[in-house]
């Protein structure tokens, strides 16, 4: 009867561990996409005379976190920004509401300024729908910025503000024709300023693997869309990202340029529209300080 005991002592053992498994895999499935994370950065730059808070929200994709964002509302609100930029994404191309993203910018819009560029989604559904975001966004509460930028001041420090929905490569690639014309004319004329300049744009790709964040004389910019790789592996990272592919190694976080003078941040963002939920990727709200050297 021995060999028996032990069959059913592995069995048993066997079953405790399956239903471990899985009781921590639906907690990590459920926190990944109801619960809420503050990523802090602190980034030195030569003009601030004091601290200017930014927060960064990219890639809702009509998550909800409390009734009309309230949860998300008020966590961003806690942190006292002075200023909230949108990097794409608040919706999904293939949802016809648009009730989320419109309630998150009128609770952010009475905390701090609010300014937002486009995503993909936002593009595909203007496309599909006939529906001007732009203006609905801006109905609710947001400067949108879309191949333009506004010249303006956060707490004395004088900026230059602006978002496009682009790749953004370094103009070089004009003369292979995968730079875009009218890409490489905007980001000229944006550069070309003394002020602070802050880009919103949603693809990250160019910026990290393409050079663009040492080929343009930009200070920061905002990107989404990697999604911190949807799931990301213990000690190893994100296993895939639009663009970027599997295991990128560089999905979420502050990357510096060459000389360190200018910097990526990269959002894992909020929500997803995958068929592959987010997993080990708690929803993120980011936060940059912007300080004197």
């Amino acid at each position: 009867m021995k060999p028996y005991r032990k069959t059913g002592k592995r069995i048993l053992m066997t079953g405790v561990i399956l239903t471990a498994v899985i009781i921590l895999t639906v907690i990590q499935l459920y926190r990944s996409k109801h619960s809420l994370s503050v990523s802090y950065y602190t980034v030195s730059l030569d003009h601030p005379a004091e601290t200017v808070r930014i927060v960064q929200l990219t890639d809702l994709h009509n998550s909800g976190f409390g009734e009309k964002s309230s949860r998300l509302i008020g966590l961003v609100r806690e942190q006292a920004p002075d200023l909230i930029l949108l990097t794409g994404d608040l919706l999904n191309e293939d949802q016809e509401s648009t009730k989320t993203a419109e309630n998150l910018i009128r609770g952010l819009s009475e905390i701090a300024p609010v300014y937002a560029s486009l995503g993909n989604h936002e593009i595909g559904y203007e496309q599909k729908y006939g529906t001007d975001l732009r203006a609905l966004y801006a109905d609710a509460g947001a400067r949108v910025l879309d191949f333009e930028w506004t010249d303006t001041e956060v707490k004395n420090l004088p900026v230059r503000l602006g978002g496009l929905y682009g790749y953004c490569l370094p103009a070089k690639y004009l003369k292979t024709g995968e730079a875009r014309e009218n890409e490489t004319a905007f980001l000229r004329e944006f550069q070309n300023t003394d002020r602070t300049t802050i880009l919103m744009c949603h693809m990250p790709v160019c910026w990290i693997v393409n050079d663009s964040l040492d080929e343009w004389d930009i200070d920061l910019v905002f990107s989404g869309h990697a999604h911190g790789g949807q799931i990301i592996i213990p000690y190893i990272g994100g296993l895939w990202a639009p663009d970027q592919g599997w295991l990128p190694g560089r999905e979420w976080g502050v990357y510096p340029s060459k000389d360190e003078k200018k910097h990526l941040i990269l959002s894992r963002g909020l929500g997803s529209n995958e068929i592959i939920p987010r997993f080990n990727n708690i929803p993120e709200i980011t936060v940059v300080d912007l300080i004197g050297q």
